[in-house]
Formats: C-alpha cells, structure tokens, sequence
C-alpha cells in the first residue's frame, strides 16, 4: 500500500499516529492534569478565576453527591443545560468522576426540543441555569427525569460578587422568568453537601460512553452521537499533537467564545487545553461584541477559537483594531466554513493567520487541520490528524481519484461508536466501517482536503453541480456585504435557480449591481437568479446559517404563490 500523501507534511514534531489508550478513561487525563497544574488557573469568568485545584475539588463534591445523595447510577445520563459558565467544566468532570454520561443541551432550546432530546437520552437528571428553569417545568412531566438542580450565574464567583450577580441577573435585569420546579435542588448546597460525602473513584472501560452529543437536528431529527473516553481520548491525543508546534505547557491563555456543550469547544477548549495546563477565558455572551472586545482587552491571549461569523463581526467593529494581538500564537476557525475574505482580513489585522480545520460532531470532532506552523493552504481544511484515513467516493461508495469531487470518508479511533438507541440510522452513516460525513470534498495530490460544500445543499442548475460555498464566497468578497447565503429554489427550467440572502453593509446595495459583480466572477449557471436583502439571517446557537429555515421559508412562499 502507498503512503498516505500527507504524511510527508507531518513535522517531525507530529507523530504519524496516537495512542487512543494512553489514559483508560477521561477521568485519568483530568486527574493527572490538575495534580500537574494544581497551582495554575485553569479557567476565567467575569473576573473570576478557579485554579486546577479548585476545578479537582470542586467536581469531586459534585461526583460525590450525585454518589451518595441521589438514585443516579453508574452509566445513567445527565444533562448539563447552561452557557459558558465557571459551573460548566465543575459539573461535566464531576459527572465524568461518577461514571455517568455526559448529555450537553443547549440552553436556548425550546421546551419541546428540551423534552425531545432529555426523553431520548433517558436523562435522569438535569443541572440547568435558573434563566431556563421556566422551560423545563412546562415538559418536566413528559421527560425520565428524577433530579433537577438548578443554578445561578453567579454561583460560583463568590459569596459577594456572585450574590451581586445574582440580584442583578434575576431582579435589576429580570433575566429569570418565575417557575415552579417543587423538589429542585440548589447547586450551591450540592456542592457544600458533596464536599462532606465519600467519594468513590470509578474504573471506566475506554469504550464506556463518556458524551451523547446531539447533532443539531438541521437534517432531521435530532440524534445522540455516542461519544466513548476512547473516542475522546484520541481526539484530544491527536489535537496536542498538533498543538505542539505552537502551544506550550503552562503558558498559554485561550479565549472561549463558543458554548462549551458544543463539540468543537469542548474538545478543543476544555479538553485539549487542559492537557497543556492552559488558561481558558469563558465568554459566557459572544454576541455582545462589546463585552466581548474588552474582555480581549483585558488578557494577553495566546490562542483564539470561534466561528466565520464571529470573527467576520468583531472584524467589522472599529473597536477591535485597538485591541493588542502581540501575544496571539494560534487562532483557529471550525464548526463552518471560513470565509477566504475574512481569513485575509484577520491576518492582516492580527498578524496571524486564521487556521482552518474540519470535523463533525460523530468524530469527537476534529478530522483535518492546517499545520500552524506557517504551511497552512488557505481555502483548504489542511491534512488528516494522526491516526485518522480519508477518501473520497462517488454515490455508488466507489473511491474517487485524486482531484475529484466526492463524498468525504473517514475512519479513525476518533470516530463515534454510533447514534444512541439508533440502530438504522447507525447503519446508514457507516459504509464498511467509514463514516460518511455528507460532505462533497476535493483531496489534492498532496493530501491536503478541500470542502466543496455539504452534499444535500448542492443546487442542480440544468444537470450541473453549483456549490453553494463557491457563491457565497463571491458574495462575500463584495465590500457592501456582510454575510450571505446561497440555496436552491424550484425553477421549471433548469430544475433549481440559485437565490441569495444578503445583509448589505451599504444600503446603497442593488440586485442588479450584487449579480453584475457576481457575473464577472462564476461561470453563468452559477450566477444567482434571485437576490433576497434581510436584516439579518437565522442562525444556529454558535453562529451557523441555517440553510433549512431559508429553504422552508422558500417552500412556504412557493405554496402561497401556487395557491
């Protein structure tokens, strides 16, 4: 068998593959990381830091009363419902420590997405912000769950401030709708109570469950990626290799904008940074660009993590020019596609580059990266990770040449064991042991990926394939536009037309002068035939368009017209 192509990219910092067994469980690799660092900060929020002792500490007492206070057992599930908060990293490793399963919700779902995904999970027990109690009392019926905490923001900021916090969040702002939960319990008590209970250490088998982590249901239903220690373990193994070019031990500090219950956060903020003693500064509201920029202010950052649209929007704030990027070693975009025009912008501004890499939520996540070691190939999500194998393959599975577009195949010990209680749809996403991403993508002679777009938001233009990333990168370049998104639309003569929704930056914008600019740059049949100006798009929790909400406004319009 040939070498792999990018293999020959690999410094010789970066070994060929990982150890997927290195620790037995993820409880290992967080005991041995805050008796190393004990004395460090491990994480930072509204001004208030816990040390890798305190975060030791203080999920042991959580671990130790679900243990001894509750009927939660070993293997039962568990949901985390908040935003990024001191409490997340205390509560996930405290359930980590009791060999329950992780169950990351988002805090914005709706009480019958709630209900939907605590009813699948089996969940047993929830930890949910007392700004989103409300919702869960209206489906608190319909769920498995037995024991509900609840928490406040300012639980663990100290007595003082946290009870300033607190009055502010819930009576100044009235940030907490009344609710009525009979028989929750209050965090803060759990943890005064578990700091006096015994604590049991659990063995774990790598191939325990360690997360469910619920795809965003954008396709479809919503389903739980079963995320073992050894998947989890592997993805980490193999982000700190890749870490190791730049990052060091005990020295770097990393802004968190992204929700920890995200994968791509998860893995790459909380895990991969606590392998190296890192610092991570949790933005609990990302969208408040303001805040956000003078928390940046305040820290001599190292490392940056974040979405296109989240760097794309502080790009575009005055403010953030005068922030100071001296110490910034390593910034880097997942979770979507980075945008050619904002990668080049915030090099220009920041002096470092905006490193690309791929992965999906059933691959822990993180398939590919660019190096950053100054080869990255922008326009590409760089070379697959230690361990990991990928190949490109027609409708048919058959494998695709070098250079030829395809769905893109991978297999590694990062990849999920399979959708909780899901057997069909477990068998649909593995093709002979490969997991099939869904996404169409281009491997170069040299190895590096390049993604084309997601497989089902291709547009058919009179049999030709038109890549909807293609056009919005376009769109994108233009100086007028903020952001835009291209789909689909129903068109009798070519079976689909491209459309685009636009946020202008310049009123002055028209649709004649958007296609005229788009004319001189695609091939005919992709030009967009229609052209939508919005205020804003919808989007995701972590900023991503959502494609279907636009596609399902269209079908709405098209049945009103035809009827």
């Amino acid at each position: 068998m040939k070498p792999h192509p990018w293999l020959k990219h690999y410094p010789k910092d970066i070994p060929h593959t990982v150890d997927p067994e290195r620790y037995a469980s993820l409880i290992g690799l967080m005991e041995e990381c805050c008796e190393k660092y004990s004395a460090l900060p491990a994480y930072e929020n509204m001004g208030v830091v816990l040390t890798y002792r305190e975060v030791d500490e203080l999920s042991k007492a959580f671990a130790a009363y679900l243990q001894n206070h509750t009927n939660l057992k070993q293997g039962d599930s568990v949901a985390i419902q908040l935003p990024n908060l001191l409490q997340y990293p205390v509560l996930m490793f405290g359930i980590l420590r009791a060999g329950m399963i992780v169950v990351n919700t988002n805090p914005l779902y709706t009480p019958r997405e709630m209900q939907y995904q605590f009813a699948d999970a089996g969940v047993k027990a929830v930890v949910i912000l007392a700004n989103f109690a409300h919702n869960l009392a209206v489906v608190l019926h319909e769920t498995p769950i037995e024991t509900v905490i609840i928490t406040e923001v300012g639980d663990l900021l100290g007595e003082v401030k946290g009870w300033l916090v607190n009055v502010a969040v819930k009576y100044l702002k009235g940030k907490v709708p009344r609710y009525r939960l009979p028989g929750a319990l209050m965090l803060k008590s759990i943890l005064k109570k578990g700091r006096n209970a015994h604590f049991t250490r659990i063995e774990l088998e790598g191939e325990a469950a360690a997360f469910l982590q619920y795809t965003g249901g954008t396709t479809g239903i919503s389903k739980g990626a079963v995320l073992t220690h050894r998947n989890m373990i592997a993805n980490v193994e193999q982000v700190a290799a890749w870490m190791r070019l730049k990052l060091k031990e005990k020295e770097e500090v990393v802004i968190t904008p992204s929700p920890l219950y995200h994968i791509f956060s998860l893995t790459i903020n909380v895990l991969a940074m606590l392998k190296i003693g890192a610092k991570n500064i949790l933005i609990t509201n990302p969208r408040d660009l303001k805040a956000l920029i003078k928390e940046l202010k305040r820290h001599h950052f190292t490392a940056m993590t974040g979405v296109n649209t989240l760097f794309k929007s502080l790009l575009s704030q005055k403010e953030f020019a005068t922030v100071d990027f001296s110490n910034l070693k390593v910034t880097v975009g997942g979770g979507m596609a980075i945008q050619a025009a904002v990668a080049e912008k915030w090099e220009a501004l920041t002096g470092v580059p905006l490193v690309e890499g791929y992965g999906l939520t059933e691959a822990s996540p993180v398939v590919s990266a660019n190096l950053i070691n100054g080869t990255e190939r922008i326009g590409t999500v760089g070379i697959p990770f230690p361990s990991t194998e990928v190949k490109v393959v027609d409708d048919a599975g058959k494998a695709i040449a070098y250079g030829q577009p395809g769905e893109l195949l991978v297999k590694g010990p990062q990849v999920m064991k399979g959708y909780w209680k899901n057997l069909e749809e477990t068998e649909n996403v593995f093709l002979e042991g490969w997991l099939k991403t869904g996404d169409i993508a281009v491997i170069d002679q040299e190895g590096f990926i390049k993604i084309v777009d997601r497989k089902k938001d291709m547009i058919n233009v009179s049999g030709f394939n038109v890549y909807p990333s293609e056009i919005e990168n376009v769109v994108a370049s233009h100086l007028k536009v903020i952001e835009v998104s291209a789909i689909g639309v129903p068109n009798s003569n070519s079976e689909e037309a491209v459309k685009i929704f636009v946020v202008r930056k310049d009123i002055s914008l028209t649709e004649e002068e958007l296609i005229a600019y788009c004319r001189e740059r695609l091939t005919p049949y992709k030009v967009p035939k229609y052209v939508e100006f919005r205020n804003a798009l919808p989007k995701s929790p972590i900023g991503k368009t959502l494609k279907i909400r636009l596609k399902k406004e269209e079908r709405q319009q098209e049945s009103l017209r035809e009827a």
